[in-house]
């Protein structure tokens, strides 16, 4: 469940107290519906962090620029960072074991790994909602949860779903939300909101209420939550978690714009296509361990190519590749295949022609993104988008 400490104070009908119908609030928005301020709105990160919880939320000016300048804003490369972060829990079970994450400003940095491998719960200790075991975690340069008054209004996040007043509409929640905020200015609320909304595509919508929203409205809303004040790095724990290709594309779309503002955007997710079509970096959990971390091209180049030549003659070819020196060559019926090195493509085919090999087809296979995660994670990955 999501953190409940952050929840403002409101009127009968606030989550947690009876809606209109004296039915609960909204228990269909996910397994953190406990309230907007803990999860939803708490998409604004700040408002879902113990002593922050009522200011940093929603504070500043319309959401509508790049990313925003403050104490946090300057003087570190690294947006998030961590240093042996483990959690470690009741009963003996290791969550999270000794990573060190290195999240460069202005990335767009996807979380990948299986379920149960640790991301939300590492998300959870970088926002101050969990506590580590042992190692450090800094955003933006500053030390977490000693500084969480400090840094989290700069911080929007969406952490296990969205949750908000299923009766009210889309502004009416993202003016909850604002009002959390005991900094921001309520003359200039409504240019907060609407340059929110009109963020994520919303604003035509603003009006609806939230329980009649897709899943994918529901969570361009929570995002909008995290974005009512200028932010220099946004979290976001699955987004597209549930969403129809429609709801997908839409988040996707939505996180591109984001990182253009020159933004940091951190994602978990485990869908391949996601990681694929829109993060710079990537870091791979497995069992609690990060396996990998690095640009994204760096984690394509950790395969090896293979060179595949289709003839007539194959153990012929076989032969040659072995003199060339290329390791593990193999025939499969018509086909022979063997890893490339650091030998060219046109090499390989004017030293099978000149040995009198009839080549039929050539061509270089490398392995996929699936093919590599599935090396580092021993798991399969869910590759629809």
């Amino acid at each position: 469940m999501t953190d409940v400490r952050a929840v403002p104070p409101g009127p009968a009908g606030a989550p947690g107290a009876a809606t209109e119908t004296g039915a609960p609030a909204d228990a269909t928005a996910g397994p953190a519906a406990s309230s907007p301020a803990a999860s939803g709105p708490a998409a604004s990160g700040p408002a879902a962090s113990g002593p922050a919880a009522s200011g940093p939320a929603a504070s500043g000016p319309a959401a509508s620029g790049p990313a925003a300048s403050g104490p946090a804003a300057t003087g570190h490369a690294l947006a998030v960072s961590t240093s042996g972060l483990t959690k470690r829990f009741r009963g003996g079970q290791v969550a999270v074991d000794h990573i060190d994450l290195a999240v460069p400003r202005g990335a767009v940095y996807g979380f990948l790994g299986p379920n149960g491998s640790g991301k939300t719960t590492t998300i959870r200790m970088l926002l101050g909602l969990a506590f580590p075991t042992s190692g450090r975690a800094q955003l933006l340069g500053v030390p977490m949860p000693e500084g969480t008054v400090r840094v989290l209004p700069h911080v929007g996040s969406l952490i296990e779903g969205p949750a908000f007043y299923p009766f009210l509409n889309g502004r009416d929640n993202l003016a909850r939300c604002d009002a959390a905020d005991r900094t921001a200015d309520p003359r200039t609320a409504a240019d907060r909101i609407n340059g929110a909304l009109d963020r994520v595509g919303l604003l035509a919508a603003a009006g609806k209420r939230y329980r009649n929203y897709s899943l994918g409205m529901k969570q361009r809303l929570a995002i909008a939550a995290g974005l009512l004040t200028p932010r220099q790095l946004i979290i976001l724990d699955e987004p597209t978690n549930g969403l129809d290709p429609q709801g997908t594309r839409e988040v996707r779309a939505l996180i591109r714009e984001i990182a253009a503002d020159g933004i940091t955007v951190f994602v978990s997710s485990h869908l391949l296509a996601e990681v694929e079509q829109v993060c710079s970096h990537v870091g791979v959990m497995r069992t609690g361990r990060l396996v990998f971390q690095g640009p994204l091209e760096e984690l394509r180049r950790t395969g090896a190519a293979r060179i595949r030549v289709q003839t007539a003659d194959p153990a012929a070819a076989a032969a040659v590749l072995g003199r060339l020196g290329l390791p593990d060559p193999q025939i499969a019926g018509d086909e022979v295949t063997a890893l490339l090195g650091d030998f060219s493509p046109e090499r390989i085919c004017a030293e099978l022609v000149h040995a009198g090999v009839g080549v039929r087809g050539l061509g270089v296979a490398a392995p996929s993104l699936e093919d590599l995660f599935v090396g580092l994670t021993g798991e399969g990955f869910d590759v629809d988008g």
